[in-house]
C-alpha cells in the first residue's frame, strides 16, 4: 500500500470528466462514489443533520453535501518518488458543500505526483436542504452584494482591527485536528517527516486551513496555503508557519485587501503572496487563459526554496 492513486479514482476521474457535461452551472444529481481509500476520522456527526451525505455535479466536477462523517483519503507519490513532506487538502464550498474533484482529489493528485503525501480532508459540513431541487433553489436564491471592507486611513492598507469570528468552525477544526493527528501517527507507513505537514485549502478551506493555524492546539503546521480565501486582517501567533497566499483581483472575495498579507508581514513571519490578473473564484488548479494558471508551479517552487521538499 505504498500508492493509493488507484484506478478506481483515475476511472471515477474520466467518467467525470469536465466536457462530459453542461458548462452552464446547473447542478446535476450524481450517486455517491464508492472512496474505497476514505478512512474515517470518527469525529462524530453533525447535530440536527436533515439527510444523509449526497453528491452533485456542477461546472462538470464532483461535489458532496450534507456531510456528517469526516473522512481522509491518502494520495501517497510513487514508490521511491517520496521526499517526505505531507500536505492536508481542503477543499471549499462555503461550508455548505465541498467542490471533491476541482479542489481535492486533482490538487492531492497534483501533490502526489511532486513527491508529496498528499490527504485529502472531507470535512463535516452544515446541513443543506434534503431534495436536490430544493438545495438548487437554495444555491441560485439572490444574495445582497458583500460588504466592501471598512475604510483606511491610506491606500491599500487593511483595517487595523481583526475580523470577529463569522461561523462555528468547532466540527470542522476537530476534523482537521484528527486529519493531522492520523498523519503524525502512521508516518512511518506512509513516508511522512511529520516536521513538514502542511496544510493547504480553498475558499472555505482556505479559511479552515487559516482558522486551524490561529486556533488549533494540537496542529503544529510547517507550512500553510490559504487559496483565494478571506483577505482579512488576523491576530498572527508569534510561531506562525510560512504562508503562500493566492487571489485574483476578479475574486469576490479580494476587494482590493491585503490585510492578512500585512498581519502576517508585521508579525514577522514569512509570507508568499500572489496577486493575479485574473481568474475569479474555485479554479482550483487553473481555467482557460487566466494568469492565474502558474499558482501551482510558485508553490512547488517556493516550497523547494524553503527547503520543505529536502530532508534537512
Amino acid at each position: 500500500m505504498t500508492n493509493l492513486i488507484k484506478s478506481g479514482f483515475i476511472a471515477f476521474s474520466l467518467a467525470f470528466s469536465i466536457h462530459a457535461f453542461a458548462q452552464d452551472g446547473t447542478i446535476y444529481p450524481l450517486e455517491n462514489p464508492a472512496e474505497p481509500n476514505a478512512i474515517l476520522l470518527g469525529t462524530g456527526g453533525v447535530e440536527n443533520q436533515p439527510a444523509p451525505e449526497t453528491w452533485f455535479r456542477q461546472w462538470g466536477d464532483p461535489m458532496a453535501r450534507n456531510i456528517s462523517t469526516a473522512t481522509l483519503t491518502p494520495f501517497l507519490p510513487e514508490p521511491g518518488k517520496a521526499n517526505g513532506a505531507a500536505v492536508i487538502v481542503a477543499p471549499g464550498g462555503g461550508f455548505s458543500w465541498l467542490s471533491m474533484g476541482n479542489e481535492g482529489w486533482e490538487v492531492a493528485e497534483a501533490l502526489a505526483k511532486q513527491g508529496i503525501a498528499a490527504f485529502v480532508l472531507k470535512y463535516r459540513l452544515n446541513p443543506t436542504p434534503p431534495a436536490l431541487e430544493d438545495f438548487s433553489a437554495w444555491m441560485n436564491r439572490p444574495r445582497p452584494a458583500a460588504p466592501a471592507p471598512p475604510a483606511s486611513g491610506s491606500a491599500g492598507s487593511a483595517p487595523s482591527a481583526p475580523r470577529p469570528p463569522q461561523r462555528d468552525l468547532s466540527n470542522q477544526l476537530e476534523d482537521a485536528e484528527a486529519a493531522y493527528a492520523m498523519i503524525v501517527s502512521r508516518a512511518n507507513e506512509w513516508g511522512v517527516d511529520i516536521n513538514r505537514i502542511g496544510m493547504i485549502g480553498f475558499s472555505a478551506g482556505a479559511g479552515l486551513t487559516m482558522h486551524a493555524t490561529l486556533n488549533s492546539k494540537t496542529m503544529k503546521l510547517a507550512f500553510i496555503g490559504p487559496i483565494y480565501g478571506g483577505m482579512g486582517p488576523v491576530e498572527v501567533p508569534k510561531d506562525a508557519p510560512p504562508m503562500f497566499n493566492v487571489i485574483a483581483t476578479d475574486d469576490f472575495l479580494f476587494q482590493g485587501q491585503f490585510g492578512v498579507i500585512e498581519s502576517w508581514h508585521k508579525a514577522g513571519r514569512p509570507v508568499e503572496f500572489h496577486l493575479y490578473q485574473n481568474g475569479g473564484h474555485g479554479f482550483g488548479l487553473g481555467n482557460p487563459n487566466r494568469t492565474s494558471n502558474r499558482w501551482f508551479d510558485a508553490f512547488m517552487h517556493w516550497l523547494d526554496v524553503n527547503k520543505f521538499l529536502v530532508k534537512g
